[in-house]
Formats: structure tokens, C-alpha cells, sequence
């Protein structure tokens, strides 16, 4: 008898103790925030914009959520419902931008996944504005087209063209998410034509790695040169780009005989491509201005030639001063160096949407070596520092010079004046929208 009291008293206890614990933890799940998750959308919802055609579509399956059997779930475009359930897919009938975006809701908590998606137009022709100077907008491979006013620029030049070590053309950042397909349609619909940009290896800030010269190696072989031609012509073709930039800036060489082989080669380059492409596509070249100015051969074939007036070299080398490198008197020189050789209708001036930020001095105060700066976007120097825009160096880290708003109006006021073809930027996709974007205020002085 004593022993069933005993195991009555245990399971009384374990009863009002398992109890005590269910309504503990029911108080506590009432209390505790839970937030839903989605599961596997990675693959569905990658960074960066995914471009489609017309009919094509994107079926956005497999994913789970959690709680798994609690959640509302909602698929909008453009942020208007469009349907409800686990699963969603888009057919692109129109051509135009788009944001899909699941949003997951549990107890009024909501989390949400969205990708962006560019449908491209079945048609592919368009007709160019017209313009009385150029406003040349480079866009980086990789670079972010949100900031750009397509009715601030006449021009694009796309670098999405890279020369391998073996001499062959590398596409890859053009053909990675159909970038190249992307920005050739975005532009077209604005009336703006685009250029290949086609390089060697480039720094930042448009110059070359030093001691790289594999766009040299490529076009001083004939027979490379001849390929590097015919694949050039293809791509162009095919992405129904309007011509080629020939961003010939990995010149330099400390044996002086091959800079002088390398910068030869640029005219034959330009003469070759000029047959192949015909007469109404658009060749440009980018030149520099230092040294190598005097080696250059006849470019006249070309539409226009690009002078890199920016990044004096001379001022940002180890134990120099901290200064602007691409201040106005240094555009002056270089526009006046080619203006000497070519009519000033034949020549856009570069100016640079990018700033040059030091991140360690020396013992003096000054450029500590080759390594103690970077660069910084313009769009960035703005987000650190709103009040930037209407200057030329702004206290980041060590300090950041950069081209603000006033002195970008002096270069466009210069360019205008002496009556240059216009300007250039490095890089669009490095400036800002709105009153302050670089581009704008040299379309505006130009117009």
C-alpha cells in the first residue's frame, strides 16, 4: 500500500510539474517575437540585375519558409500585388524594368526578397539624338547604372572588353548577366550610342597597372592583331554596339623601344578596325598626356580622340605632398598638348567622377609609398560627406581630393570656350543624380 502511494504521489508531481512547464512555455511563446525566414533564395534572388527577352519568364519555385505552414505569402511587382502562394512565376511580356519581390508575413511581421529584372525589347533599332558635343559617359564592367540620367549623355563607352595575356579578346564581363545586352538596351531606348570599351590591364582611375603590356604584346603581332581585329568586329556585331573605344593606356614601358613599338601599333590598330568596321561605326581612341605624346602616330581615322586630362602622376607618387591631382591647370595642359596636333573639334576632354583618398603618410605628413592610397567614387565621398559636392578635398581618413560641382563647371566652361568636341567622364557609373551628378553640370555648360 505504501509503495502505490508512493508512485501516486510521483505521477501527481510529474503531472503538475509537466503542466507548470506546458503553460510556462505557452506564456513564453506568447511573449517571444518570431520572425519568418525564407529558405533557398539565393539562386532565385542574386545580386545585380537579371536581364530577360520578351517571353521569356522566371519561375520562382523550391522555396520554403518558416513557420512552414503559418506564413501569408505575397509576390509584387513594382511593389502592386500580383499574386499570393508559395510560388510565383513571371512572364516578361513587356520590355521595362521590374522588381519582384515575395514578401513572407507571420503575426504581422513581415520579411521580403526581391530581384530586379530588365526585359529587353524584341526590336532592336532605334535612331541616335542629335547633339552639338559630346558627353561621353564610360561605365565600369561591373558598374551600377542608377545614378545615370540617360538624357544628360549623347555617348557611352562600355568597358566591358579586356585584352588576355595570350592576345585574345576577353568578353566576360560583358557576357556575365548579359551586362553587355543590358546596357547596350538601356541606352539604345535613350537614344544614346554605345562604344566597346577595349583595354589592357587599368588601375582605378583609368591608367594602366604599371609594368603590364599585354594590350601591346597583342596589337605589335600581326597576326594577332589580325584575330584581335575579326573578334572585335564579331562582338560588336553581335551586341549591336555603334563602334570601339581603344583604350590603349598600357603603353608606357621602362625599355623606351617598346613604348615607342606599342604607341606605332595604336595607329595600325586603329586603321584595321576602321576597315572592318566601315565608315559608320564610331572609333574612338583614349590618349594620354605625358611623355608618351610625342610617339603617337596619325590617328585621324578616328571619330574623335579621348584625352585622359585627369590623375597627374607626378603629385601622388611616394614623399609627395598631399594634392589635387586633376585640378584645372593640369586639364588646361593636356587639351592644349593634343589641341597642338588636331583640331580642338576632334577632342573630348576626360574629367574624373572619382577621387583619390589617402590612407597613410609618412613622417612628414606627406604620400607615404605606391600603396598608401586608393580611390573613392564621387557617390561615395558624397554619402561620407553631403556638403562635399561643392568642393575639391573632403576630410576622409587621410583626406580625399576629387572634382566637386564648381570646378567641373570651369573644365566644362573651358572645354566650351575653346570649342573641344566635348567631354568625357571616368566613370558614369561614379557619379551621383540629381543637382550635384558631375554629368549633368557638364551637360548643362555645354549645351
Amino acid at each position: 500500500m505504501k509503495k502505490i502511494n508512493v508512485l501516486c504521489s510521483i505521477l501527481i508531481y510529474l503531472f503538475i510539474f509537466s503542466g507548470c512547464k506546458r503553460d510556462d512555455i505557452s506564456k513564453q511563446d506568447e511573449g517571444r517575437t518570431f520572425v519568418p525566414r525564407i529558405f533557398g533564395e539565393k539562386l532565385l534572388f542574386p545580386d545585380g540585375v537579371q536581364v530577360l527577352d520578351e517571353g521569356q519568364s522566371i519561375s520562382f519555385e523550391n522555396l520554403q519558409y518558416s513557420p512552414a505552414d503559418k506564413v501569408t505569402v505575397t509576390w509584387k511587382i513594382n511593389d502592386e500585388e500580383v499574386a499570393t502562394g508559395k510560388s510565383y512565376k513571371f512572364i516578361a511580356t513587356k520590355a521595362g524594368d521590374y522588381r519582384i519581390k515575395v514578401e513572407v508575413n507571420y503575426k504581422d511581421i513581415t520579411v521580403s526578397r526581391y530581384t530586379d529584372v530588365f526585359v529587353i525589347p524584341k526590336t532592336g533599332s532605334y535612331t541616335p539624338k542629335a547633339y552639338k558635343n559630346v558627353v561621353m559617359a564610360y561605365i565600369g564592367s561591373s558598374g551600377v547604372l542608377t545614378n545615370l540620367d540617360w538624357n544628360t549623355v549623347t555617348h557611352v563607352a562600355f568597358k566591358a572588353a579586356g585584352i588576355t595575356a595570350s592576345g585574345t579578346l576577353d568578353i566576360s564581363a560583358g557576357e556575365a548577366g548579359r551586362r553587355a545586352d543590358e546596357v547596350v538596351t538601356r541606352a539604345h531606348l535613350a537614344g544614346v550610342p554605345v562604344l566597346l570599351g577595349v583595354s589592357g590591364t587599368l588601375s582605378a582611375d583609368g591608367w594602366n597597372q604599371y609594368g603590364t603590356n599585354v594590350f601591346g604584346n597583342a596589337i605589335t603581332n600581326a597576326a594577332k592583331r589580325t584575330v584581335l581585329v575579326q573578334d572585335i568586329k564579331a562582338y560588336v556585331a553581335s551586341k549591336k554596339m555603334d563602334g570601339v573605344d581603344i583604350m590603349m593606356t598600357d603603353i608606357g614601358n621602362d625599355d623606351e623601344s617598346i613604348t615607342v613599338k606599342n604607341v606605332a601599333a595604336i595607329g595600325t590598330l586603329l586603321n584595321e578596325l576602321r576597315s572592318a568596321l566601315g565608315t559608320e561605326s564610331i572609333i574612338t581612341v583614349t590618349v594620354t598626356s605625358n611623355y608618351v605624346n610625342d610617339y603617337y602616330p596619325n590617328l585621324s581615322a578616328a571619330n574623335w580622340l579621348n584625352v585622359h586630362a585627369f590623375q597627374d602622376r607626378s603629385k601622388i607618387g611616394p614623399g609627395k605632398p598631399l594634392a589635387q591631382p586633376s585640378d584645372y591647370d593640369y586639364m588646361v595642359k593636356s587639351a592644349n598638348l593634343w589641341k597642338a596636333k588636331y583640331p580642338a573639334a576632334k577632342l573630348v576632354i576626360g574629367i574624373p567622377a572619382m577621387g583619390i583618398r589617402f590612407i597613410a603618410l609618412d613622417g612628414n605628413g606627406n604620400n607615404l609609398d605606391n600603396s598608401s592610397f586608393n580611390y573613392l567614387p564621387y557617390k561615395s565621398i558624397l554619402a561620407l560627406d553631403p556638403t562635399a559636392f561643392d568642393k575639391e578635398h573632403a576630410d576622409i581618413d587621410k583626406g580625399v581630393f576629387f572634382n566637386g560641382v564648381p570646378l567641373v563647371k570651369q573644365k566644362s566652361g573651358f572645354i566650351k570656350a575653346n570649342s573641344f568636341l566635348g567631354a568625357y567622364i571616368w566613370q558614369g557609373d561614379f557619379d551621383t543624380n540629381g543637382p550635384n551628378s558631375l554629368i549633368k553640370n557638364i551637360y548643362d555648360t555645354l549645351k
